[in-house]
């Protein structure tokens, strides 16, 4: 029985799209998974066009995030107007061109993807290959690594790795045979005491003080808990207060919020019975800004001044609390 499906034709079909003349340009949302996958693009990329360079739409601050780049030595830089001007070709891995305004530019030939697909936002390019099942997109590069005989490097096994266990949740999301076997065939190349190295860098110090903020407005709205941080200097940190109260016993959902960059960036947490997450985004925004994700884990931002003046905290409480009988109140 063999490893990982074939991708025979996918792979003749990829591989047919790189030219020797080309410039290269993978576009990222930089997180773990992100990151891992660009590796791997640009890994299996190398040799067989003229040149491959790797560059995130986000400014990256999470101190986990910034320790693989740093580590596994991934050549990821800010993508702007003068840096794309110097590429031909773009590729894009772990998003869709809907998912963010800052992908509107590019016409992708390229796009590898394990979000849902929406009916109303197909994508359109040379090469796409989306697998909503799959619970990481280096899940599929390592599939396409192994097809293509790519034994992966050291640094290359662990940063895909790294991102399967962060886009799985240590396969507490969820997650298909595929992911399991990938974990599996990329421990034997993979340099453990790094990834546990990365993993350990997960938050600033000074960052505590948004949880004791996220306590102080903790509610319990339902089966869920709301939380708003208020002003925070990275986004990054909502995700993190939002993982730790998932651990609350008897909770369905989760929802934390803070405003950065004058906008309103919401994370949404759930434990997959009950709610899908991304739908839930979704109908929270009711089309301001941008939201979505998978059954378990989401995120919307919208502008704030797409709000009409209304508080951040008290225009995401009544849109939780729209239609509920039950009172919200401060745990």
């Amino acid at each position: 029985m063999a490893l990982f499906r074939q991708l025979d034709d996918q792979v003749d079909q990829l591989l047919g799209l790189f030219k020797k003349e080309d410039n290269w340009l993978i576009v990222i949302n930089a997180d773990p998974d992100a990151l891992g996958s660009a590796l791997a693009l640009k890994r299996i990329m190398t040799r067989r066009v003229n040149a491959a360079a790797i560059a995130q739409i986000n400014e990256i601050k999470r101190p986990d995030n910034l320790s693989m780049i740093r580590y596994c030595r991934i050549p990821t830089q800010k993508l702007i107007p003068n840096l794309a001007a110097q590429y031909d070709k773009f590729a894009l891995v772990d998003s869709q061109p809907h998912h963010n305004p800052e992908f509107k530019p590019f016409q992708f030939t390229v796009v590898i993807d394990h979000h849902p697909i929406q009916q109303e936002n197909l994508v359109s390019a040379d090469f796409v290959d989306i697998r909503p099942k799959y619970g990481a997109v280096c899940t599929m590069m390592t599939e396409y690594l192994y097809n293509m005989k790519i034994r992966p490097a050291k640094l290359l096994a662990t940063a895909l790795m790294y991102g399967i266990r962060c886009d799985t949740r240590t396969f507490e999301r969820e997650f298909i045979d595929a992911d399991m076997a990938a974990f599996k065939y990329l421990s034997k190349f993979a340099d453990s005491k790094l990834m546990n190295r990365i993993s350990r860098s997960e938050f600033h110090l000074d960052w505590m003080r948004y949880f004791s903020r996220a306590f102080y407005n903790l509610r319990r709205i339902g089966h869920g808990l709301f939380a708003h941080c208020g002003n925070v200097d990275n986004p990054d940190i909502l995700v993190i207060v939002a993982d730790f109260f998932t651990r609350a016993h008897n909770v369905a959902w989760v929802v934390v919020s803070g405003t950065a960059d004058d906008k309103l960036v919401c994370i949404f947490r759930g434990d997959g019975l009950r709610r899908d997450m991304g739908t839930m985004a979704q109908k929270i925004m009711n089309g301001l800004g941008s939201a979505g994700g998978h059954k378990q884990a989401a995120r919307a931002e919208v502008e704030l001044s797409a709000l009409d003046g209304v508080d951040p905290e008290i225009f995401m409480l009544k849109r939780l609390g729209h239609g509920r009988k039950s009172p919200i109140r401060r745990i």
